[in-house]
C-alpha cells in the first residue's frame, strides 16, 4: 500500500482521484504488473481492461482473488487497492511457505469499479459477464465529452474487444474479494475481520431538468422557468422520500451539472445523478417511483420538464453460502454481515461462486479521505486471505 500511496492524490478534494485510463490509473496498472512479475506471475489484460496475474498456467478451475484500483473523486486509500495489495501479499506468503497450488490462483484488478469516469459501476466485471451492452458503453462520455471508445483507442486498445468474455468466466471456480468495511459494524463488535452475507440492491438514474435560459439581471423573478430552482426542490424531495421510506432506505444526489454554468445566467438545464438503495429490489423501485412522482410535480410547477434515464441497476446479491461458510470456518468463525456498497464480487456472484472478506474500518468512513484501517488488521486480512487461498487451491 505504501508503494502506491502517492499515486493519484487529489490536492483539491483531498484523498485520491483515480479513474479509468487517466495518469493515476495507468501508473497503478504499471505497479500491478511489476508487483505481479516480481512474484513470477504471468500478467495479461483482457478486452475489458481488467488485469489478471496468474500463478500457474491459465486453466479452468482457477481460484480468483483481487478487487479494483480506481477510486471515487476524492476517495480514500483503501477502497479497492487494499483488496489487490492483500491478494498479492497472500500469494507472496504462500510462495514463501513453499505451498504449491493444485488449482491455479489468479489475482485480478478490475477496471473502473466505482464508475467515476464513464458512469458505469463495476465497469470491467459487468462487461465481462455480459451484463452491459458494449455498444452502449462505448458511446458513454466522461465529463470532458470523451467517449469510452475514444479513450480506448487513445490508450492503444481495440474497442472491438469490449464485451462478454464467457470463456474467461468459465475458467473461474471461485472468486474471493477482500475489502475494507464501509461502516463500523466490526469496530462495534471489536473484531478485525468478517465475511459478507449479501449486498443490498441499488440503482443509479440521471435526472435532467430542462428550463428556459435567460439573463439574470433583466428577467423578472415571476415567470422564470429555472431548472436549478426546480432541481433544488427535487433534491430535498429525494431526501424526504428516503426518510419517509424507513431506516433501511438510502437516497443520494452527490453530483450535479448546470448548463451553461454562468454566474449571471439563468440556466437552461440542470442535471443530477440519483443513487437509491434499500433492503429489497422492490423497495428500491417503490422508492424511485415515489421520488419521481414528487419530482415531476415540482419540476412542472416551475415550468420545466423532467427526463429520467436509468444508468444502472444492481439487484440484491446473496453470496454463495457454501463458499462463505467455508471461508468463515478458515477464518475462525467470523461474523457474516451485509453491505450497502456495490462490489465486483456482487457482479460475478450469479456466474461464479463468490464471497467477500471485510477488514475493520475504525472510522466507518468510506468514499472520502477519512477512510481508514489499522495496519495490524490489514495484515490479519492478508494472512487470512492466504489461508483461504491455501484451502481453496489445495
Amino acid at each position: 500500500m505504501a508503494e502506491i500511496a502517492d499515486i493519484g492524490r487529489d490536492p483539491v478534494r483531498g484523498g485520491y482521484s483515480r479513474h479509468l485510463l487517466d495518469d493515476a490509473d495507468l501508473a497503478l496498472r504499471a505497479w500491478f504488473r511489476s508487483s505481479a512479475a516480481a512474484l513470477g506471475l504471468e500478467v495479461e489484460q483482457d478486452g475489458n481492461g481488467n488485469l489478471w496475474a496468474w500463478w500457474g498456467p491459465r486453466a479452468a478451475g482457477a481460484i480468483a482473488t483481487g478487487s479494483h484500483l480506481d477510486s471515487v473523486p476524492g476517495g480514500g486509500a483503501y477502497d479497492g487497492p487494499l483488496g489487490v495489495a492483500s491478494a498479492l501479499e497472500a500469494v507472496a506468503q504462500l510462495q514463501a511457505s513453499g505451498f504449491e497450488p493444485v488449482r491455479p490462483i489468479v489475482v485480478v484488478a478490475f477496471g473502473e469499479e466505482e464508475g467515476s469516469r464513464f458512469g458505469l459501476p463495476c465497469f470491467g466485471s459487468r462487461l465481462m459477464v455480459g451484463a452491459s451492452d458494449p455498444a452502449v458503453v462505448l458511446a458513454r462520455a466522461d465529463r470532458d465529452g470523451v467517449t469510452l471508445e475514444e479513450a480506448w483507442r487513445g490508450a492503444g486498445l481495440d474497442p472491438a474487444t469490449v464485451g462478454a468474455d464467457p470463456s474467461r468466466v468459465a475458467e473461474l471456480t471461485a472468486f474471493v474479494e477482500l475489502h475494507v468495511e464501509q461502516g463500523v459494524d466490526l469496530e462495534h463488535r471489536e473484531m478485525p475481520l468478517a465475511v459478507a452475507s449479501a449486498i443490498i440492491p441499488h440503482g443509479r438514474w440521471r435526472l435532467t431538468v430542462d428550463g428556459e435560459g435567460n439573463h439574470a439581471g433583466t428577467t423578472p423573478m415571476v415567470g422564470r422557468h429555472d431548472p436549478v430552482v426546480a432541481l433544488a426542490e427535487v433534491i430535498l424531495a429525494v431526501r424526504d422520500t428516503a426518510v419517509a421510506a424507513g431506516p433501511g432506505a438510502r437516497a443520494t444526489i452527490g453530483r450535479v451539472a448546470v448548463t451553461p454554468n454562468g454566474t449571471n445566467v439563468i440556466a437552461s438545464r440542470a442535471e443530477a445523478w440519483l443513487d437509491i438503495r434499500a433492503a429489497a429490489d422492490d423497495d428500491v423501485r417503490a422508492q424511485l417511483a415515489d421520488t419521481l412522482a414528487r419530482a415531476e410535480m415540482l419540476v412542472t410547477a416551475e415550468g420545466c420538464t423532467l427526463t429520467v434515464v436509468e444508468e444502472s441497476f444492481s439487484p440484491i446479491v446473496t453470496f454463495d453460502e457454501t463458499l462463505t461458510d467455508r471461508i468463515a470456518g478458515v477464518l475462525g468463525g467470523v461474523p457474516a454481515i451485509p453491505t450497502g456498497a456495490g462490489h465486483d464480487a456482487g457482479i460475478l456472484a450469479p456466474h461464479v461462486p463468490s464471497a467477500m472478506i471485510f477488514v475493520r474500518n475504525p472510522t466507518g468512513v468510506s468514499h472520502a479521505p477519512g477512510e481508514g484501517a489499522r495496519d495490524e488488521d490489514c495484515e490479519a486480512g492478508a494472512a487470512a486471505l492466504a489461508d483461504v487461498l491455501r484451502e481453496l487451491a489445495s
